[in-house]
Parts: C-alpha cells; structure tokens; sequence
C-alpha cells in the first residue's frame, strides 16, 4: 500500500463511515500530505503500512517549527486517527502515534461580541447598495441562530419554516437540526427573498438556495468573511473577527441571558455538552450574578 492509495482509502473511511464534512476531510488531508512531503524531502521511502514512531517523531519535531502548539495537537491527532484506521482495517498491529504527547495548551476561549458591537456591525451595512440589504439578513440570520458559515451559505428556501417558528439546518456530517428563528431575523428574510433575491435569475441548481450573489449562484465561506472584515474595518473594531464569532456571541449572549446549557447545545448541534461549557468560562461576572441570585445564603 502506498502513501497516495491509503490517503484515497482514509478519505472514503473518513465520508462513509464517519460522516463527516468534507472541510474536516480536507484538513486532515492536509497534515497527511504534510507527512508525505517531509519523508519525499528527505528522501525517506517507506509505506504507511511500515513507518515508525521515529520517523513520525522526527516529522512532528519539524513541524513544531514552523506552527503553533495548537495546530502541532492538531496534526498529531491528524496522524493519529489515520494509523488508527490503518489498524482497525487490519493493514498494521500498532499505532506509531500511540507514544507520542501532543504539547499542552489551554482551552481556547471564542472571541465575542458585545451587543452593540453586533449591532453596530449592522447599521454600518451600505442599504443603497444592491448587496446591502442582503448583507444585513445575512448578519442577522447568524446572530439570531448561531449557525456555522458552512451552514448559512447551504441554507435553502425549503428550510425555513416561519409558521413554526423554526428554520432546517444541515450540519457538520450531514446532520439536520431544527433551530429556532428569531422573528426580525424572519422578516428580513421575507423582505429579501420577495424584494431582493427574485431580481436575480438563479443559476441551475441553486434555485432553492436562499443567499445568492449576483451571478445567481450561492456565496462561498470566503465571501462571507470579506462581508464581516469589510464591516469591521468600517466601524473601527479593533477585533479579529469571522463568521463564527457571530456564532459564539449567539451562545454567549443566550447563555449571558440565562438560556439553559443543553437548549443552547442543541441549537449549536454539539454533539457533546462539553464543547458547548466553554460558554461557561467566558463571563465571569455572569456566573458570580448566578450565584449571588440563586444561592440560598444570598
């Protein structure tokens, strides 16, 4: 078996099997081809099948040069999930990751927004221009539900269902949530697609999709960064800022507010409660004012 077969294998194991999202699969494409460039560097010829922690090791050494210990972890866990799949199909008996230590970091808190920096985000949108109504649905759309950029952009007509309150989100593996939706957020929506969206003749294949560009065709995860950093720019916010930091203000403000844990989990679609308790640690005042209300020796 060689480097390039084993990768072509992972990646069906990985969309099959796993089911997960073809950004997750591209990253760990990513670090394997990594791997693949350091052994042709230096001139090492051995199979996936047949490489050892040493080498493994010395490939982890060079990276740690070039990156930072969160994306070294990462790497490492990488590696570590493709030769556990190389085991578990029986190609190998061990796994040369198993010894090796990802470096120790901290969880990582998610930047935020204040509320009148989200807000502020939005009066800043240009509505004399063809683009700027949409814009703003769009910034509300992620605010009001949290949802993740790779969510927005495949977002369709057929998911909304304003009567119930509720739009159909598709997300990481391809798993549908229903989530609720904020009744402004419904309206500029209604107002975009009856105002906005039916001046543009959609492209094959994108009639149902809801955010269009001009050319008819849905908006890729970068347009919506440069939307984001256009704005920031704007209003002088001295924060590095992306799509997802709308979605970590969502929880954060939710929670802020005294929404429950597991509603907010379920509306993110964490699969575990513990990826959703980093919301937890962002605002200290908000958990001392918890304990102040409902301690019984306030």
């Amino acid at each position: 078996m060689n480097w390039k077969n084993a990768i072509n294998d992972y990646q069906l194991f990985l969309k099959i099997e796993r089911g997960l999202s073809q950004n997750t699969i591209d990253s760990y494409t990513r670090d394997l081809n990594k791997l693949t460039q350091f052994l042709n560097a230096n001139d090492v010829e051995i199979s996936p099948i047949k490489i050892d922690k040493e080498i493994v090791q010395q490939f982890i050494y060079e990276v740690a040069k070039e990156v930072n210990p969160r994306s070294q972890a990462r790497i490492i866990s990488g590696l570590r999930s493709f030769f556990d799949y190389l085991v578990f199909e029986d190609f190998r008996e061990t796994n040369p990751t198993d010894l090796i230590e990802a470096p120790k970091i901290g969880r990582k808190l998610p930047d935020t927004l204040s509320e009148d920096e989200i807000n502020a985000l939005i009066q800043s949108i240009d509505l004399s221009h063809p683009q700027g109504e949409r814009n703003r649905t769009i910034l509300e759309t992620m605010y009001s539900c949290g949802l993740r950029v790779s969510e927005l952009i495949t977002l369709k007509i057929s998911d909304l269902f304003f009567d119930e309150g509720f739009i159909k989100v598709t997300g990481k593996g391809n798993k549908e949530r229903f989530v609720p939706i904020h009744y402004n957020a419904q309206k500029y929506i209604t107002t975009y697609i009856h105002q906005i969206r039916n001046q543009v003749k959609s492209v094959k294949s994108f009639e149902d999709t809801l955010f269009l560009n001009r050319r008819g065709k849905g908006l890729t995860r970068q347009m919506i960064f440069t939307i984001l950093k256009d704005l920031a720019i704007k209003i002088e916010l001295n924060k590095k800022i992306s799509p997802h930091t709308l979605r970590h203000s969502f929880a954060t403000h939710l929670l802020k507010n005294g929404a429950d844990l597991r509603a907010i989990q379920q509306m993110l679609g964490h699969e575990s409660i513990t990826t959703t308790e980093v919301y937890v640690h962002l605002d200290n005042s908000y958990l001392k004012e918890v304990v102040e209300t409902y301690h019984p020796r306030k």
